[in-house]
């Protein structure tokens, strides 16, 4: 395999930075209607994101996920609420952290689970939270009350803010076998098998993740003390941390982002590499809801995202740094992620002729 002698000035600090992807724009604009619905303008937890507004209108768009949590400790501050104005009743500030103390004294995963539900049916009038064991499957339900119909943002939110609750209890990513929701598929739906795993079912009578049923009787490692890091750190840690390091989707992944900027290999390369037959690779791969195609078209999305936002380094060197030959398909394949061209994306140029 050919590699070109070329090094990156974004640092390996900006390769680290992307092994987690990128966040798309409908869970931005989720955020952003919520607080436009109180009184709060955009612009306000934009600027403090470091979001370009104009990026809202290219449904194609990403931001990463420092800039999320940065969106999310901003709306916090503005309107007091750490459930995003999704419930009736205001989830203040410091609420999250309450429960965290409160669940690390529990004896394994189980009970404070139990108790997480409880906190959130004296803390929210319209979503609560219920663990169970169905055979040899837990399960988290999402338990919703008074509410004509779902909010699709309200379930994402406690469900992900649950699941890395339970990770961060007990030490350890729980993996999602599958996950059901009470509402049709939403336009981003497909961002859902990166948090909640391949196996979606939608428009089902409600929302719940199921797990291995032995996790619930591992016990709990965090203590207080862990707990002031975990809180210092959050929501990033919640959003990065307990995302799948182990299925081949992200190990794939991982090892071709060792390979930029040479040359990516084939599929049938990677097999090899793998020693696995090429039919076997693809068949898992769909199993997860992938392709190796899409793994790489969105390795190098992700990169180019934050190599044009966070560096000066010009679009040839980006170019190269993300194995393309020449920049001008380097700008064929951006304006098929982003719908816009890299160097107008630079410049937040997102008017249609952009």
């Amino acid at each position: 395999m050919r590699e070109r002698k070329y090094h990156s000035r974004a640092g390996a600090g900006g390769a680290s930075r992307n092994e987690k992807g990128t966040i798309a724009i409908p869970f931005v604009r989720a955020v952003v209607d919520a607080a436009q619905a109180r009184g709060v303008s955009p612009e306000v937890l934009l600027t403090a994101a470091g979001i370009r507004p104009a990026l809202l209108r290219i449904n194609a768009s990403r931001i990463s996920p420092e800039q999320y949590a940065r969106m999310w400790r901003s709306y916090i501050a503005h309107l007091g609420d750490e459930f995003f104005g999704q419930d009736t009743r205001r989830m203040k500030p410091g609420s999250f952290a309450l429960l965290c103390r409160s669940v690390v004294h529990c004896a394994n995963l189980e009970r404070a689970l139990e108790r997480a539900g409880r906190f959130f049916d004296a803390f929210l009038d319209e979503h609560g939270l219920q663990v169970s064991r169905i055979e040899q499957r837990g399960r988290l339900t999402l338990v919703q009350q008074g509410v004509a119909s779902a909010r699709p943002f309200g379930h994402e939110t406690l469900l992900v803010i649950a699941h890395g609750l339970a990770c961060w209890l007990v030490g350890r990513r729980i993996p999602i076998l599958a996950a059901g929701f009470a509402y049709p598929p939403p336009v981003h739906a497909p961002e859902y098998r990166d948090l909640f795993g391949p196996q979606l079912s939608f428009t089902v009578p409600e929302t719940y993740l199921e797990f291995s049923a032995s996790f619930l009787d591992l016990p709990v490692v965090q203590t207080e003390s862990s707990a002031k890091e975990f809180l210092r750190l959050a929501p990033a840690n919640i959003l990065l941390k307990y995302k799948s390091t182990q299925s081949l989707s992200t190990r794939i992944r991982r090892r071709l982002r060792q390979i930029l900027p040479g040359d990516l290999p084939d599929l049938e390369q990677v097999a090899r590499e793998m020693n696995a037959a090429p039919s076997t690779l693809r068949r898992k791969l769909k199993a997860e809801g992938q392709t190796y195609q899409g793994i790489k078209d969105d390795l190098r999305r992700d990169l180019a995202i934050t190599y044009l936002s966070e560096t000066e380094l010009s679009i040839r060197d980006i170019a190269l740094a993300l194995g393309f030959l020449e920049p001008s398909a380097f700008h064929r394949a951006f304006r098929k992620w982003a719908q816009i061209s890299p160097g107008a994306y630079r410049r937040g140029d997102f008017s249609p002729s952009g």
